[in-house]
This record gives C-alpha cells, structure tokens and sequence, in this order.
C-alpha cells in the first residue's frame, strides 16, 4: 500500500474516526483503525462490535492495500504533523508515515483477527444534519450514566410520520425534542434507544443543510416498541453505525402533566446568567431557590455557613406566590437547552433577531410536582404556538390555564429534588 494525502484531511478523518474507538477493548485488535487504499479514494474505518466509524477521503493512491494500525497513536501523530503533505507506505509488517522531516513507523496489527465491518442497514429517511445536532444537544444531557440501567443511558428516537422526535430521562428531569424529517416511507412508525454517547458523537460533525441518511434494522411497524440490530447515520462520506440497546423505553409522553397551577415567563439571557451566578455558591447537594412574585423572580442559594447569593429577575407570572427549588445543575441544563431552540430559530448570523431576545417560560404546580422548562420566541410567540405580549422580549403573564393542544417543539420536564421523572 502507497498512498499521498493533505495533512489536514488526513488529521481531520483520523480525529474522527479514533472518537469511536473502544476505550478499554476487548482484545487488542480492536484498538487498530483500518487504512483502506483504492483507486483514488482512501477510506478509514474502525469496529468494536457495537460501534463502527467510517470515513471516505481524496488521496493520490500508489498501489492499492490494506493496513490496520493503533487508531490512537496514528490520531496523536497525525494531530502534530507539519502543515505538508503526508506520505504513507507499507514495508513488511510496518506502516511508514513521512511528512516533511519528519518519520515514523507503525507496527501492523493482524488484519485476520480484526472483525469485518457491518452492513449498512437500509435507509428509512433524512434531516437536516443542524436541527438534528442541536435536538441531539438539547436531549443528550439528560440521558443517564448509570450502567445498571442501561435503558436511560439512551436517547429514544421515536420516528412517527413525517416526525422524528428525541427523547432521554435520567428519572430526575426529562427532555424531549420534536423535528421535521424525510422518511422514505411516509406511513412509518417505529422506535429506535440509540446510545447517548453515540448520538453525541453523531452531532459533532453534522452540518446545517446538509442531508443526514439514518438506516435502520428491523424497525417495527408498531410504534412505542424498539428495533432491532443496528442504526446507522451517513452524511458527507462519514457513517458511524451503533448496536441499539435491547431495551424498550418509558412511554414518555404520559409523564407530562396536562396542566399547571402556574406559569412564568423570564427574559432567557437574564434569568439564565443569574441563575448561573447565583449557583457559584451552591454545594453539590444545595439547591437554587426561585421565590416567584407578580413581577419578579428571586433566585437563592447558599453553603452551609460560608456564602450566599441572591439575585432578582423581572417576571410575567400567573399563579399564586410561591417558592420551588431545583438541581442548580439540572436547572442550567435545561435552560442551556431550551435557548438552543430559539438559536436554531434565528438560524446563521444575521437571519433573524438574537436568540437573547426570547423567553423561558418554566410551568409548574407545586415544590413537590414536576415543573416544565419551554422556549418562547423573542416576539411573544411561544415555541408551543401559545401567545404572547405584544411588545417583543417582554415577559408575557397569560392566564397559566391558557394551554395549546400542541405540545412545544423542545419540553425540559425537571422536578424538584424530593421527586422523580420516571421510574
């Protein structure tokens, strides 16, 4: 094998695909990435036989071949490379790798004891690569990381229609997107638990605009219930394939309640950092206080004997006065990802006024009931279709009974700490 390629496509694809490999394989072999020379195409891959990376790039081929090399080492060399082209061949059982003045030698790992990659599983539709990174943003946090229960450390993608929706619970807060997408057969239903992490991975190469290809194996006709095998993801030469969890997750849906007692509506920059000042004081297990008056919202929170913070906010509220505390942690979670809705409303730069112009609107009934974290768009307009002032970036104060049937596009349910999502 012979081949000649650019430094920075040779880095950018390596990167990539050394993200999906195993960071305590099995056996050894599965640490190797899989160089593939042929014809004009250079092709990178790796598998550990629940996660498989694979990546096209342009390369001036020499003589076609095959070569399996320490995924992580060849990254780590790659990454440090003068800024010229890359030259690599094989010679016996070493892989030689020169860019300027500088050489190296890879070992080969043995290419018969290395699993074959597999299959692409069929192709059940497209999105958007941005709307699908930011959903994957917004719900992967509350995905869990406990592996004794390996149903929450997923994201459920729930493909229904012409509608894909993402779902992820750690019992303590809940969020859930909803997105347009392409679906190669319109009557569709079907439900995929995809690895958090996994998904993660996905969204850190997706672009805006650029078509997103999901294959799915098996998926069932009934909806609510799991498929089978494997999902894959493909866009711009890149396909990472994840082994689905054998699981069937919560029927979420039915964990939302169908109304609250009260409602406010917080200018999102504002609240968001006050929130996040006032949380600098807080210990791991002390929570942030919100005290909601008629037109302000003060936040609290204090260590035992050694600092305190307070800060007030201006609110548009409906309800009674009263005070609920939150996972400071969880609470910026939630916030973080329900203003990631208004970004991907305003779109590039320049397109449409500020993400920091909208509002949070949070929804709750009690300190003991689960409270609803929603975006409401910098016109009044909420992300649920429901409406607002008239004077853009006010906090609006609708009656808090004056719900749309339409659930919003993002929902953060969190709850206070004496309480869970789910069980």
């Amino acid at each position: 094998m012979k081949f000649r390629v650019g430094r920075d496509v040779l880095g950018d694809a390596v990167a990539w695909v050394a993200r999906a490999l195993p960071t305590r394989p099995v056996v050894p072999v599965l640490s190797g990435l899989m160089l593939e020379a042929d014809a004009d195409e250079l092709t990178l891959s790796c598998f550990d036989y629940e996660v498989s990376a694979r990546i096209h790039i342009p390369a001036e081929i020499g003589e076609p071949g095959i070569a399996l090399v320490p995924g992580r080492l060849l990254a780590e060399i790659a990454r440090s490379l003068p800024s010229v082209d890359v030259e690599v061949a094989d010679v016996g059982e070493m892989l030689m790798l020169t860019c300027g003045s500088a050489e190296f030698a890879l070992v080969s790992l043995p290419l018969e004891d290395y699993p074959k990659l597999p299959e692409l599983p069929p192709a059940v539709g497209t999105v958007d690569g941005g709307e699908l990174a930011i959903a994957a943003g917004q719900v992967v946090p509350s995905a869990s990381h406990d592996d004794t229960l390996p149903m929450l450390t997923g994201v459920c993608l729930d493909f229904d229609g012409t509608e894909l929706t993402l779902a992820a619970t750690d019992r303590y807060r809940m969020a859930v997107r909803m997105l347009a997408w392409e679906p190669t057969d319109p009557s569709m239903h079907a439900s995929a638990l995809v690895p958090a992490k996994t998904l993660a991975d996905v969204a850190r190469t997706m672009t805006t605009r650029r078509p997103v290809t999901i294959g799915l194996g098996k998926p069932h006709a009934e909806a609510g219930r799991p498929a089978d095998g494997l999902i894959s993801f493909e866009s711009g030469g890149r396909r990472l394939t994840t082994r689905l969890i054998g699981a069937e997750f919560i029927r979420y849906a039915s964990r939302f309640p169908k109304g609250f007692e009260a409602r406010a509506d917080l200018p999102a920059a504002a609240f968001t950092e006050a929130v996040r000042r006032v949380s600098l004081v807080a210990d791991r297990t002390t929570p942030v206080q919100l005290a909601f008056r008629r037109n302000a919202v003060v936040i609290e929170a204090q260590s035992d004997g050694r600092a305190r913070a307070v800060e007030s906010v201006p609110v548009g509220f409906a309800g009674a006065d009263q005070v609920i505390s939150f996972n400071p942690h969880y609470l910026l979670d939630g916030l973080a990802a329900a203003v990631l809705t208004g970004q991907a409303k305003a779109g590039p730069a320049g397109d449409a006024p500020s993400a920091a112009a909208g509002q949070i609107r949070l929804q709750f009934t009690s300190s003991a009931k689960p409270a609803l974290i929603t975006w409401v768009a910098g016109d009044g307009s909420a992300g649920d279709g429901s409406a607002g002032d008239d004077e853009p970036g006010r906090p609006t104060a609708d009656s808090a009974e004056d719900e749309p049937d339409r659930p919003a596009e993002f929902r953060y349910l969190v709850v206070p700490l004496r309480a869970a999502v789910a069980s």
